[in-house]
């Protein structure tokens, strides 16, 4: 038991003196280095570098900033490149937005005021919880998404009215101007282009809202017409930026509509509309066609024309037939004249995942591809029943927004269509280069403030991992098939 005691006290007194070496080393610089401590690496810290909001075809996420860290960084992987470069610039963006219909002021001027003005404040304001719409076509009179058709000067049959006395906008001041007056308080900057569907029926070949032609010898009175309306809306607080001499001219039936060629638009333009506007010392647009993509040869014959093309800013494109690289053939012809992508609507018939893939192929992505300064979904509200619409008007055309109730509205796969870029990319913008890989439909902007926005669409059917490049560094991400996401940072 002695010997055990012994024992037990001497390796008590070892493990102190070697204990108290170890202390003594660790505070002298001469100490032994063999008993130095390693020193405490600190973790790698990853900053966040990328913000990124995501939409899926499926619905189960729709436009929602995603919480994962994206940092820039060199390790290399395998994955393909998304390559964006800031130093090689092309257009100037005016603006992403809808058509706003006398339809769609009449059923967003149903909600309570509160409900309205949180809408609005949504829609076209600058905060967190907006989507920063910076662009609206406006119909001259009424389009088809009107409850009935009309004119600002609509008369008794065989009266003439050729110095326009009775035109007025009183049909709209209760609707579309009433309610831009309230977008204008929230987005004074708003650009907006007016269009119209029919002349007045005392000008045309026909008695009639569907078809017939503008008579030649109404040119002058047609011009005077659009400077009266650019006026007058002046007049209320609203400034006119574009105008197009006629909504899909080659579509004369719908209610209402009129037919115009392009040698007839051509010499409207030339003899009467661009002389008036210049006597009228309006600064405001033409922009020519505003149709298909399928007949590049109309806004081609136009700006062909010597006597109308220093009249013409630019054409106006639709894609409900033809292919979205239309817009570059007709720039490339003529690079000094702007081109635009002015409608397209999604159906009632259509599926979310379906519409989101190819609206954002071609109207977003690819219309700002092929050097659109705008990008604009059709209609902006309607109700339930897809109204109000006139007799034969379109009765399929589903709003970015479906108004259910005075307290009540659903947001549709327009409203996340444009949303993907208005929110990210406002007016002033420049579009810059980025590469397509495979599936992953982009495209790129640096924003006034300095930010870079990068729009991705996976067109596939699979899920796709990817490298954001920018300036020689990368992040590494993924996107579902059907998915679209809208990436920013600075």
């Amino acid at each position: 038991m002695k010997l055990n005691f012994k024992n037990t006290i001497k390796a008590l007194f070892f493990i102190l003196a070697v204990f108290s070496q170890i202390k003594c080393s660790s505070s002298n610089d001469a100490a032994d280095p063999a008993l130095v401590l390693p020193p405490v690496v600190p973790p790698i810290v990853v900053t966040n570098d990328v913000d990124f909001w995501l939409t899926k075809g499926d619905q189960s996420v729709l436009l929602a900033k995603q919480s994962g860290t994206l940092g820039f960084g060199t390790t290399y992987n395998i994955y393909p490149n998304i390559e964006v470069n800031a130093s090689q610039k092309y257009q100037t963006i005016d603006g992403f937005g809808y058509t706003l219909t006398g339809g769609s002021a009449e059923v967003i001027n149903q909600l309570t005021p509160a409900k309205k003005s949180a809408l609005l404040q949504e829609l076209f304001g600058s905060g967190e919880n907006s989507i920063g719409v910076s662009y609206l076509r406006i119909s001259i009179g009424a389009s088809d998404l009107n409850a009935s058709p009309f004119t600002y000067n609509d008369l008794a049959t065989g009266e003439t009215d050729l110095d326009l006395v009775k035109f007025s906008l009183d049909k709209d001041k209760a609707g579309v101007i009433s309610l831009l007056k309230e977008i204008l308080a929230i987005n004074p900057k708003i650009l907006i282009l007016a269009t119209p569907w029919s002349a007045p029926l005392w000008m045309k070949d026909k008695d009639s809202f569907i078809g017939g032609k503008l008579q030649t010898k109404y040119y002058d009175a047609y011009a005077k017409y659009f400077v009266k309306y650019i006026q007058q809306m002046k007049a209320e607080g609203i400034t006119i930026d574009a105008v197009t001499p006629q909504n899909e001219p080659l579509h004369d039936g719908n209610n209402p509509s009129m037919y115009m060629s392009a040698a007839e638009q051509a010499a409207f333009i030339k003899t009467s509309l661009g002389p008036a506007f210049k006597a009228a010392n309006l600064n405001v647009k033409i922009i020519i066609y505003d149709h298909n993509c399928d007949n590049i040869s109309y806004p081609k014959a136009i700006l062909a024309d010597a006597d109308a093309f220093p009249f013409v800013d630019g054409s106006a494109f639709h894609l409900y037939a033809g292919d979205i690289s239309a817009l570059s053939n007709v720039y490339n012809a003529y690079p000094t004249k702007n081109v635009y992508f002015t409608e397209q609507y999604t159906a009632s018939t259509g599926n979310f995942g379906g519409d989101l893939k190819w609206h954002m192929r071609n109207v977003v992505i690819g219309s700002m591809r092929n050097y659109s300064k705008n990008a604009l979904e059709w209609n902006l509200a309607n109700n339930s029943n897809y109204e109000p619409h006139t007799p034969g008007g379109c009765n399929t055309c589903k709003g970015a927004l479906t108004v259910t109730s005075i307290e009540n509205f659903q947001r549709n796969v327009a409203y996340y269509i444009i949303a993907h870029a208005s929110k990210f990319v406002p007016a002033g913008s420049v579009r810059i280069a980025s590469n397509t890989s495979g599936n992953l439909q982009n495209v790129a902007f640096l924003t006034p403030s300095g930010s870079k926005v990068l729009i991705v669409e996976n067109d596939g059917t699979a899920v796709e991992v990817f490298n954001i490049k920018f300036n020689d560094k990368w992040i590494t991400t993924s996107l579902e098939a059907g998915s679209v996401a809208t990436y920013t940072w600075k």
